[in-house]
């Protein structure tokens, strides 16, 4: 039984795979740099479970405080909790179409991180909303007013998660990346602000670690970026432009305020989400005022827009910030690749 069985004529070739398909299996690796990246990714794992909850007593804020910052995080897992999503699905394209083995792992390193920030959201309004974001009952205006909001937050989201899935098949990694980039751009700026800012220990630590983990999937972004911009059609550079003022009025939501026109929402929308985010303020969350948050925007695209010029990709006019560039139609909100 030590000999094998070789027949007549030789081994019978195996049938062909169709493609897009996991298999075959392969582990090539072409860019050292993110094997490096997954490397660090693994050593720097936190566990959400560990972070100082008993810090978090809900009898330190007033009922208003409470409500409001229930209502931030609600606004953030309208993002957050998208993530290990999106990234999920972005690792099974991968694996599809035979991507290097370091991009897999990237993207598993980046959906595994972005459900410890998914369990943040849950926890904190866990402990200080029960029921939230929407399984309660409001009794006051103000918290009908919060639980409305965060129900049209929620129907667009289920918007753009449809736009991804239509998305994630169709567009290249060039395409797709520069949106990822520009959503951990400004989650890396966002969350820099929100950690020097709080006056809450537990978010304090929670807001550096989730940063530190953003920071890490933006040199990501541009460690595949850079494999994939050269050689980009004007097409492809036109469709990037496109995206990047997507992206600025998908994210703008959480960074700053939603333009008008644009989003799904009642006309009231905007001054209750003032209202909520200055409860959320006062309970020392760490919320930046309007012209802060502004000011960030400005920062993170100027950073952005350095980026991809250098590729020749023309940056979107960003009219509310006061940002010239080229005018782009405002497009099917499906159309948009989420991102965060």
């Amino acid at each position: 039984m030590s000999d094998v069985v070789v027949p007549e004529g030789g081994f019978w070739p195996a049938p062909e795979i169709p493609q897009p398909n996991i298999y075959p299996m392969e582990w090539r690796v072409e860019t050292e740099k993110l094997a490096a990246i997954y490397e660090k990714s693994k050593r720097m794992v936190w566990n959400p479970a560990d972070l100082p909850w008993d810090l978090l007593d809900p009898g330190d804020f007033t009922a208003e405080q409470r409500l409001g910052i229930m209502y931030w995080f609600s606004v953030l897992a309208n993002f957050d909790a998208s993530g290990p999503a999106v990234f999920a699905r972005a690792t099974i394209q991968a694996f599809e179409k035979h991507e290097e083995d370091p991009v897999r792992k990237c993207f598993f390193s980046i959906t595994r991180d972005e459900m410890n920030h998914e369990e943040c959201c849950q926890r904190t309004i866990a402990r200080l909303w029960p029921g939230g974001p929407l399984d309660w009952q409001p009794s006051t205006d103000l918290e009908r007013a919060a639980h409305n909001n965060i129900g049209w937050l929620y129907h667009n989201g289920g918007r753009y998660w449809n736009g991804y899935n239509a998305a994630v098949g169709k567009y290249s990694l060039a395409v797709l990346f520069t949106s990822f980039m520009m959503g951990e751009m400004a989650a890396s700026t966002l969350f820099r602000g929100m950690a020097s800012g709080t006056e809450h220990p537990l978010f304090s630590d929670m807001f550096h670690k989730i940063g530190r983990d953003e920071s890490r999937h933006l040199q990501i972004c541009m460690t595949i970026l850079e494999n994939e911009w050269p050689g980009l059609t004007d097409d492809v550079r036109g469709l990037i432009t496109r995206q990047l003022r997507a992206g600025f009025v998908f994210l703008s939501m959480i960074l700053w305020e939603p333009p008008e026109g644009f989003w799904e929402l009642p006309p009231y929308f905007l001054h209750n989400h003032r209202v909520l985010m200055d409860h959320a303020r006062e309970g020392g969350l760490g919320v930046l005022s309007y012209e802060e948050q502004a000011d960030n925007w400005r920062l993170a695209m100027a950073r952005v827009r350095a980026i991809v010029e250098r590729w020749g990709i023309e940056f979107p006019a960003i009219p509310e910030l006061d940002i010239d560039g080229v005018n782009v139609d405002v497009i099917d909100p499906e159309d948009i690749i989420p991102v965060f």
